[in-house]
């Protein structure tokens, strides 16, 4: 924890602060000293008036007796009167030698000390000089106030900045390690493990949920991995199994070997079929066709294959028609919408059953393009839907008949290339795929 990035951050902040302090500090003790210095002489300044006035109005007598009783008054400033030759007339500043105008000297005090005190000495006609002075002293204890309370303020910022400093680097750091204990026990192959969440959404928050769905993500993709090798597995051992007893078949009668390098050559083209979705799938979840994505019509696209399939749907005593909006134009892969639809299209075909309504609609919808097959047939439960779109997924759990269970997958994996979003719906009766493509 001692060498953590929150920890060392708050120390940072934690200087600069008391820095902070000390140089509010000096600021205010420079501030605070001369704004005092300046009501001290000002003071100075008005009392040697007001006795220098009394002298010329009261003469020497007055203003000795001034000085005499300001002298005696407790918190009174301090007060000197010389005559001609420096003599001594009143007060104590009188034998302090001060010069004329402002000057520091040191004189004893009502309490014995000997204190510096400032003096304004001003010159009386007749050769007298008036002293006026006060006690420097109270301007160093207003500093000394200052500089203690200033001093309590650097170690208390001082101390809640470490203590502060240490307990977010102690809560950071216990975040930091539930996050590393699950990526550890992720490695060791615990995929289950996710990363506590507080509900606080503070920045920690957003990265434990923004893992947590990663994880999801790469748990979903493992078991679609492990889902994928099994159906392979299953998928091609009857084909493979078909094909190797055909082949024998051939090779033990003669007359039958054309009609057995037939039914092999049927089985090959399904293998090869099941490895070429595949790889369509995988080449378009890896993004490489998107430099393909021009302005596409989807509702020219749709009556393409309405027409295309529509020979095949009167056969099977079915209806195939088109209906929506016109001019209804994307961002996308021509090539890879026309085979999304087809899937879909052959799907409805397939499975909606003998004289099913099969509908094509294309719509700008209220603030995106929207896509649809529905047809009338007898539909897909609930929990099978979603399902329908991951690799070798079937309803008919015997896998006994035609398809690789394929269609569907490259179905989303082209709405995704799209930014486009698929569902299954319940079409009472039947079954809807909707695909939404984002807005424009």
């Amino acid at each position: 924890m001692f060498r953590s990035t929150s920890l060392r951050l708050a120390a940072l902040y934690t200087a600069a602060f008391a820095l902070s302090v000390v140089a509010l500090g000096a600021i205010t003790l420079l501030t605070t000293r001369s704004a005092l210095s300046e009501q001290f002489d000002a003071r100075i300044q008005s009392e040697s008036g007001a006795l220098t006035q009394e002298f010329y109005s009261e003469g020497l007598e007055g203003v000795v007796q001034a000085v005499r009783e300001r002298d005696r008054t407790p918190g009174a400033l301090d007060y000197g009167l010389v005559g001609p030759g420096a003599k001594p007339l009143a007060g104590r500043l009188a034998v302090s030698g001060a010069r004329p105008g402002w000057s520091t000297v040191r004189s004893g005090q009502r309490d014995g000390e000997i204190e510096p005190i400032r003096v304004l000495t001003v010159a009386l006609p007749g050769g007298y000089r008036l002293m006026v002075g006060d006690d420097e002293a109270r301007i160093e204890a207003l500093d000394g106030a200052v500089l203690r309370g200033f001093a309590w303020a650097f170690a208390g910022v001082v101390i809640l900045g470490v203590a502060g400093g240490f307990a977010l680097s102690r809560d950071v750091h216990r975040r930091l390690a539930a996050i590393s204990g699950t990526a550890e026990a992720i490695i060791d192959g615990d995929l289950s493990r996710r990363v506590p969440v507080r509900g606080s959404q503070d920045d920690l928050d957003r990265l434990a949920e923004t893992i947590n769905r990663m994880l999801d993500r790469i748990t979903g993709l493992m078991e679609s991995l492990r889902q994928v090798s099994n159906d392979i597995a299953h998928d091609l051992r009857t084909p493979l199994t078909r094909l190797r007893q055909r082949l024998e078949a051939g090779l033990a009668r003669e007359g039958e070997r054309g009609e057995a390098i037939e039914g092999a050559l049927g089985d090959l083209d399904t293998i090869l079929d099941t490895f070429a979705a595949l790889l369509r799938i995988a080449q378009i979840e890896g993004g490489a066709r998107r430099a393909a994505f021009r302005a596409t019509d989807l509702a020219q696209l749709a009556g393409t294959v309405v027409d295309a399939f529509a020979p095949s749907a009167e056969d099977a005593r079915q209806t195939l028609r088109l209906e929506g909006e016109p001019d209804v134009v994307i961002d996308g892969d021509p090539e890879l919408l026309t085979q999304m639809l087809v899937n879909l299209v052959e799907n409805a075909l397939r499975h909606a059953g003998e004289g099913a309504a099969i509908r094509v609609g294309v719509a700008r919808g209220v603030s995106a393009p929207v896509l649809w097959v529905t047809d009338d047939g007898p539909g897909v439960p609930a929990v099978e839907r979603e399902k329908l779109f991951d690799r070798f997924y079937r309803l008919e759990h015997s896998r006994s008949a035609p398809g690789s269970g394929l269609g569907l997958a490259l179905v989303a994996a082209v709405a995704r290339l799209h930014g486009a979003e698929v569902r299954l719906h319940d079409a009472r009766p039947g079954l809807e795929a909707r695909v939404t493509f984002p807005a424009s």
